[in-house]
Order: C-alpha cells, then sequence, then structure tokens
C-alpha cells in the first residue's frame, strides 16, 4: 500500500464501489466528479497556506514535495476532510426535513434550478438579490450557508441555552458589557491657549491643573477658560464617544484626565460620578449572550457528529485523480 493510501485509509477498509464512487460517509457515496469539484474549490486557499508555510514562491507544483507530502496530496485530505465535514451536516439536514439529499449530484440540480429561477425572474423584470448566476463553488458556500442556519434553528430547542447559563456568561465577561452601562456625570474644562504664548504654556497649565482643588478652581484663575459639566452614557457609535468613554473609563472619581490639545486650546476632563446599570445592561444584552451560547453549542453538536460519523476512503481510486483532472 502507498503513503497516500495508509494515510487515507487507516483502518485498512478498502471500498467495494462502482466506478464513480471514491469515498463513502456512514455509507453515502461520495463521487468522483465532488471530489473533483473540492479539489479545485479548495485549492486557492491550500495554495496561500503552503506559500506561507514552506515559503514558496511562484506557481505551486502540485507534485513537489511540501513537507513529508506532496502539495497534491495535501489538497487530497484537506478536499476530503471537508466533505467529511460537511456530509455529515448534509446527513444531518436530511434527517431533520430540511434537504432531500445530501448527494452531490442534486446539489448540482439545485444549482441549475436556483439559476433557472434567476434568470426567468431577471427576465420578467423582478428584483433578484445577490447574484444573477451562481457559479458552483459560489453556490455551495450559499447554499450550505443556508442549510446550516436552517439547521440550527431546528436543533434551538435541544441545544438547551438555560436561563441561568445566560445569566453565568454575563457576569464572567462585565468588561464586554459595563461599558455600555455606565453613566458618566463628568467636568469639562476648556482652556484657550492665548495667541503668542510660548512653547512651555502647555506644561505651565498642566502645573497648574496638577496643584489645583478640582477643575472648577482653575476655571477661576485661567483667563477666558470654560467650565461645563454633563453626564455621558457610554456606547456611543460616534468616534468622539468613544475617545470620551475612553478617557473618563480611565478615571476614578475626582480624577483630571491628562490634556488633550485641540486647535488653539486645551481640555480638562473630572470624573465627578459614575454608576452602572447592571440589570439595564443584563436585559440589553441576554439575547445576544443567548445567541452565542446557541452558536457554541451548536457548533460543539456539528463536531460530535462529525466525530461520530464513519468515513470510508478508496485509496486507490483517489489516487487515479491528479493535479490535471481537478483542473489545477
Amino acid at each position: 500500500m502507498t503513503a497516500l493510501a495508509a494515510v487515507l485509509v487507516g483502518t485498512g477498509v478498502v471500498l467495494s464501489r462502482p466506478p464513480d464512487r471514491v469515498a463513502a460517509i456512514d455509507g453515502h457515496p461520495v463521487t468522483r466528479d465532488e471530489l473533483l469539484f473540492h479539489l479545485h474549490r479548495l485549492a486557492p486557499a491550500v495554495q496561500n497556506e503552503l506559500r506561507n508555510r514552506y515559503h514558496l514562491q511562484g506557481a505551486i507544483d502540485w507534485t513537489a514535495k511540501a513537507g513529508d507530502r506532496t502539495a497534491f496530496q495535501r489538497l487530497t485530505r484537506r478536499a476530503l476532510d471537508e466533505i467529511h465535514r460537511d456530509k455529515a451536516t448534509l446527513l444531518l439536514a436530511q434527517e431533520h426535513g430540511l434537504i432531500g439529499s445530501p448527494d452531490h449530484e442534486d446539489f448540482l440540480a439545485d444549482l441549475d434550478a436556483e439559476n433557472a429561477r434567476r434568470a426567468d425572474a431577471i427576465a420578467r423584470g423582478e428584483v433578484v438579490y445577490g447574484l444573477a448566476e451562481f457559479s458552483p463553488e459560489e453556490y455551495y458556500s450559499h447554499r450550505l450557508t443556508e442549510i446550516t442556519t436552517a439547521l440550527k434553528q431546528r436543533l434551538e430547542p435541544e441545544l438547551d441555552v438555560t436561563g441561568a447559563e445566560v445569566r453565568q456568561a454575563f457576569d464572567a465577561d462585565r468588561e464586554a458589557w459595563s461599558a455600555n452601562a455606565t453613566t458618566y456625570t463628568y467636568s469639562k474644562l476648556v482652556v484657550p491657549v492665548p495667541d503668542g504664548a510660548p512653547a512651555a504654556y502647555a506644561e505651565g497649565l498642566q502645573r497648574r491643573v496638577a496643584e489645583a482643588d478640582g477643575l472648577a478652581e482653575v476655571a477661576e484663575r485661567e483667563p477666558g477658560a470654560t467650565l461645563t459639566t454633563a453626564t455621558y452614557q457610554g456606547g456611543g457609535p460616534a468616534a468622539h464617544d468613544r475617545d470620551l468613554a475612553a478617557v473618563l473609563g480611565g478615571l476614578g472619581q475626582g480624577q483630571i484626565s491628562a490634556p488633550v490639545p485641540g486647535t488653539g486650546q486645551i481640555t480638562y476632563y473630572e470624573l465627578d460620578g459614575k454608576t452602572v446599570d447592571e440589570e439595564a445592561a443584563f436585559a440589553g444584552y441576554a439575547r445576544r449572550i443567548r445567541q452565542s451560547l446557541i452558536e457554541e453549542k451548536f457548533t460543539q453538536f456539528l463536531q460530535r457528529r462529525v466525530d461520530s460519523s464513519h468515513i470510508e476512503v478508496d485509496a486507490a481510486a483517489v489516487e487515479t485523480i491528479n493535479a490535471e483532472d481537478a483542473r489545477l
């Protein structure tokens, strides 16, 4: 048995197969055309990985060694791994009535039907969202994403994310939500820089601020200074909001910020107080946290499904395929 055969078969199982079958996943065939499709689809990603890992230049020679295997053997391994994972997902979707078949031929039939539907809609002057026509690679990603989303929704009751789990995740990651749930009360001092001020003016102002008992005292002494008070609810989308939150978030009560220079002026902030509305934050974040936990449990569920599924590979059939067959 060749090195590739040993890698692919692993268990020593060799399939009794129709001529076009190169593997089977839980008894469902993987055809030669299906493997060729995935080899062609994944080639660009594998090329980039090989270039980065082995510092390869120029076009990839698929027959040349990259480490202990040829580049094409690595691509073949990747394609079989992806077929294994994706087919396990498709079989699960079939069990839940979301698709009629996990087979490659049915995927191609769906592709033709979808492209025909879009062409007909365009001919009738209707709005078609997305691509006017899918390539096989584009439609594969599109279809698998739709199926995975529908499967996640179907399995959500089984994933059983509890309220206690949501609260635990919320309590464990206060930094993720506390900024948006914090209301700051602060004072803002704007000091105009006098025309013709010496280069050391800012340094002198900083010394006077440090020596004063708060910004109110500085405002009384600095010509033209303006002192205002305001409140700020964290989490604003604008760049100014993020900058203000960064300044106020780094201050303790009564502390004064470092100077913030501007055009013809210098600004200081003093934190007068802050409050955190934890329950309001939980109400706002609970849905997002729940969705994140559903995603996490769904990913784990799918991985267990993949791990429990069984792939058999006909190494001899796989070895008859080369880069030219995959249009590389």
